[in-house]
């Protein structure tokens, strides 16, 4: 791809991004998304690949439809109370719309079938951009309208987005597909606590795309796109394999590592709203993804499984590794001890 239009793309992306998080008019945050669905297509659909193409139609498709009915719901909202505001959504019907809508632009249970066949058509690097950045938009809305939100189906769609993504990716093979399952299934833990302490939802959120980010970018610079590509990754990059196991169990949320912090939080969140119940069922559904970060991890670094298939031992690369990667990895590991400095912050 062209630099200059590539420059032009991630600037509206900021663009795009900036606008929906500060603005307090509807028309102003749909405009926002909108600036973001258009500037993401070309980089999906760059490779001109089916795959790629195909990915870029449906996550246009989707997009659209989400964001027709963001801008029905304000609409409606406006119609009955007579505020454009975004904090303002007082009409029952318009925060139902709302609700689906968003549950559309960030994938979670029942609107979650476009983002694993995206997120597969496209590169790791795009597919990283999709996970952590394209949620933030729909993430400071539903944070923005979380008191005028129905609690009820918000617990309802968390607790099956969680049960679904932990359940799609077990006999998945490709890491881009487990990584999409995987970033379900966290959704759901964001979308059970936003109506309770939605700080915690944006805490979680930033701790989720540290680890993703650290992920992604570490199956990018080994070029592990599938299971058998990674068991043969460990000859190439020893170190940086042993990292990504760490990370993948950080992901998992196993103590002592970051992804334990916004897990403990949640449960403890909800313990104090009397929803022990809720909090035990989406406990026992994140064992679901641990078996699946447990065997990214095996296939990573533990040993070569029994196979027919004849696979090429990789060149070990002496290029050294990128300092971002080496920065995500330590902060997806260590920020649990550091937790009482993170907490006033946020």
């Amino acid at each position: 791809m062209n630099p200059q239009a590539k420059l032009i793309f991630t600037i509206s992306l900021l663009l795009g991004t900036t606008i929906t998080i500060s603005s307090n008019h509807w028309v102003l945050a749909w405009t926002g998304l909108e600036i973001n669905t258009l500037a993401v297509l070309p980089l999906i659909s760059k490779s001109h690949h089916p795959r790629a193409i195909e990915a870029a139609t449906k996550y246009f498709l989707v997009q659209a439809a989400a964001s027709t009915l963001i801008l029905f719901s304000s609409m409606t909202n406006a119609w009955h109370t007579g505020q454009w505001d975004i904090t303002q959504l007082t009409s029952p019907a318009s925060s139902l719309i709302l609700t689906a809508a968003l549950a559309m632009k960030l994938g979670l249970v029942p609107f979650h079938f476009w983002f694993p066949e995206v997120l597969q058509g496209s590169s790791l690097p795009i597919g990283l951009l999709l996970s952590t950045a394209m949620k933030f938009p729909p993430i400071t809305l539903l944070y923005m309208t979380s008191p005028s939100l129905n609690p009820t189906l918000l617990v309802t769609m968390a607790l099956l987005s969680t049960a679904l993504g932990g359940w799609m990716g077990l006999n998945q093979t490709q890491t881009r597909k487990i990584l999409a399952f995987s970033s379900i299934s966290h959704l759901g833990w964001m979308a059970i606590i936003i109506s309770y302490n939605p700080k915690l939802t944006l805490l979680n959120f930033y701790l989720y795309a540290l680890m993703t980010a650290a992920v992604f970018l570490t199956l990018n610079s080994t070029k592990a796109l599938n299971l058998s590509a990674l068991m043969t990754s460990w000859t190439k990059t020893p170190a940086l394999n042993a990292m990504l196991m760490l990370t993948l169990l950080s992901l998992a949320g196993l103590p002592p590592l970051t992804g334990f912090l916004p897990k403990w939080l949640i449960i403890q969140e909800l313990t104090k709203q009397e929803m022990a119940p809720a909090a035990t069922i989406i406990s026992l559904l994140s064992l679901l993804g641990l078996f699946f970060y447990l065997r990214l991890a095996y296939c990573a670094t533990i040993t070569l499984p029994p196979h027919t298939t004849n696979h090429m031992k990789q060149w070990h690369i002496n290029k050294p590794t990128s300092p971002i990667v080496a920065i995500l990895t330590t902060m997806s590991l260590a920020l649990l001890p550091i937790s009482p400095l993170i907490l006033p912050i946020v």
